[in-house]
This record gives structure tokens, sequence and C-alpha cells, in this order.
């Protein structure tokens, strides 16, 4: 079987794409990989060296949320219609909804991991509201994910969540399933003693990822924000800026961006992660902290409740005071901490590998391409 990926290098869908892309190697299918967004830098592509199988093709083409992405669309479709009568892949499997009505003749898959209406959904814009130009981008953006949505043969959604989301605001697809995203364990160490601290991943000027909330409250034990290379305007505690996790109870650590392993081994030694977003389709960071075996702190929000159902502790939606609350009640009462911790570990180890989701992607790859022979 080949499976043509398309990927985008800008967002935490790379990871994503890592994960799919890789499983899919080790598995014996051939994989053609094409990324939009930018070329990625080589720290991003080292996991490909050793993956025989993988045929890699970096772009530079905008993805469709960008802002004057609409002028490059047509050409990137261009380059994937060219790509497919040059390569004649099984199956394309797209993670832009402006692909999805390709006219080829090969299956579409289209992951629908995220898009702007359900971001501005959950993360609403200050001010009266959008402009006549914002307006305008917004049509012709929905017009888009309209058509490729009706284009697809097949739309996956992380979560049963995202998948009502994008039917209530574009239109319910033709075929879809729920296939929620794996990551591989081997790269994540659950067994190492843990420290008295609680993580976070995200920019401080994000305000999809609110870790700000954990700037608002003094905490009793040391919190460390990684990928924050940026303070927030009027935080009510002391900010930190440098690398160390044991600081005094009224100050938060930030940590610039980190590699892989930097990040895996903070992650093995946190006790707590806090998983403060407002909007996470994926929520990959949540499961790198489970096989961790980290326990979780949630933001109160649909698709952490679906994903981590009794597995984490829920802080009030957006509350920053409800999270220090929560983070105090973990601090005190380590025997729960522990328990919401393998209760973590536990529902990722059945729900959320790799194994299990290469396991799905190949069963729908086969029925699509089973329906084109009969078809044919």
């Amino acid at each position: 079987m080949h499976v043509l990926v398309t990927g985008d290098t800008l967002s935490g869908s790379w990871v994503y794409t890592r994960e799919l892309v890789t499983g899919l190697v080790t598995r014996g299918v051939r994989v053609t990989l094409v990324s939009f967004g930018e070329i990625p830098l080589p720290a991003q592509t080292t996991w490909m060296d050793h993956l025989h199988g993988l045929d890699y093709r970096p772009t530079a083409f905008r993805v469709e949320w960008m802002q004057e992405a609409a002028e490059e669309m047509a050409e990137s479709s261009l380059f994937l219609m060219d790509l497919v009568r040059e390569l004649r892949p099984d199956v394309l499997h797209l993670h832009q909804f402006c692909h999805g009505n390709l006219p080829v003749g090969v299956p579409r898959v289209l992951m629908a991991y995220g898009d702007l209406m359900t971001w501005r959904e959950a993360v609403p814009a200050e001010g009266s509201g959008p402009s006549l130009t914002e307006r305008y981008v917004q049509t012709r953006y929905r017009d888009t994910v309209v058509r490729g949505i009706a284009g697809a043969n097949a739309v996956v959604a992380p979560s049963a969540w995202m998948l009502d989301r994008i039917s209530a605001w574009y239109a319910p697809p033709k075929h879809s399933e729920v296939i929620y995203p794996g990551r591989n364990p081997i790269f994540f160490n659950p067994y190492v003693s843990k420290d008295d601290c609680v993580l976070a991943v995200g920019r401080l000027v994000d305000a999809s990822k609110q870790v700000f909330l954990l700037t608002q409250h003094p905490h009793p034990l040391p919190v460390c924000i990684v990928g924050a290379e940026q303070t927030v305007a009027r935080p009510q505690i002391p900010i930190r800026a440098d690398v160390k996790v044991a600081i005094d109870e009224t100050s938060v650590a930030i940590r610039g961006p980190q590699t892989e392993a930097q990040l895996r081994a903070l992650y093995s030694r946190a006790a707590i992660y806090a998983a403060t977003a407002r909007y996470e389709p994926l929520g990959m960071p949540s499961l790198e902290a489970a096989f961790s075996r980290c326990a979780i702190v949630a933001n109160d929000i649909p698709s952490y409740r679906e994903m981590w159902g009794d597995a984490a502790l829920y802080f009030r939606t957006n509350d920053a005071n409800s999270l220090a609350e929560s983070i105090r009640l973990l601090n005190d009462d380590r025997t729960m901490r522990r328990a919401y911790a393998e209760l973590a570990y536990a529902r990722a180890r059945e729900r959320f590998t790799t194994k299990r989701m290469i396991d799905q992607y190949l069963q729908l790859y086969r029925s699509l391409i089973a329906v084109r022979t009969i078809a044919a």
C-alpha cells in the first residue's frame, strides 16, 4: 500500500503527522510525505533519518489558515495533482481542508484536526466583532472547508466533539470516523521518581492555550511553563526567566522551547501536568504527560472530558482560582495525586497508542481502496 500524506510544519499537528507516518512505515506501508507551511528545521525532521520507505517532499506553500493563503491553495493543489499522477498512490491522507476535493481518482481521507471557526468559537475575539474584511475572509475560508468536506471520501476527527463542531459549522461529511490521536509509549519514561512540581506547555501570549492562568495565583509547589518566551501583561505573581524548577512558592519558572529530549525529561519528573487550553482538538501534550505518569489537572472543556473521562481532575472552565485550588488539592493529598497519575497512564495505554491509531487508519484505507476497486 502507498499512502500520500500531507502535513503542516507550523502547528502542533506536526507531532501527530510524525506519529502517523512513523506508524505506517513501520507497518510496511510506503509513504510519501508532503509538508506545507515552511521548510522545516533539521530538528523537525531527524525522526525521518532511519525510516526506510519514506519519501519526503517539503514545500513552503502557505496553509489555509494563514494570511494570504488563498493565492497559494490553487498552486499547492496543482502540485499535489501532479504528484498523484507521478506516484499513483493508493490513498491520500490530507491535513488541509482545501485539498479534500482534489479532482483525482484516488480515495481522499481528510483529517479535521482543527479549523478557524471552531477555534474562534472557543477563543472569542476582543472587541465588538470581526471587521468587514475579517468576515469576508471567514466566508471564503468557510466555503473552502465546505468544499473540502464534500469532496473527501472520508473525514476523520480526533474526537466526537470535534466531529460534531465541524458538522455544525460547515456540513456533515458523507462518511466520517473518530480516530483518537496516539503516541508511542516507548518515547516516555513513567518510572522516574517524581518531583513536587507542575508542568505546562504553551506560550503565555497564546489565548487558546491560556497557560497564563498559572500566573494569577501563588502555588504551594514550583510551576514550570515550557515554550513561553514572552511574559503576560500584569501577572499577579512574579515571573522568573530561568531554567530552575525548584523555586519559591510565589514564582513561576519560564523556559523557552525545549528539545524533545529535554521535554521528555521534564514530563518524567513532573508530578502534575496542567492542561489549561480552552481549545485543544488534538491534545498531544496531555497525552505525553499521561504516558509519563503525570497527574492531569485539566480545563473543563468537552474535548478534555471526552479524552480523559474520570482519569483527570478538572478545574472550572477557564478559571484561574479553580486551577490553583485543584493544584493545592493534589499537593496536599499525595495518595489522590498518585491515583490520578495511574488513571491517566492506564487510559493512555488503553486508548491513545500509535498502534491503535494505525490499526484504525489501515482499516479505513483498506475499506476505501476496496470500494474504489469494486467501482472500477
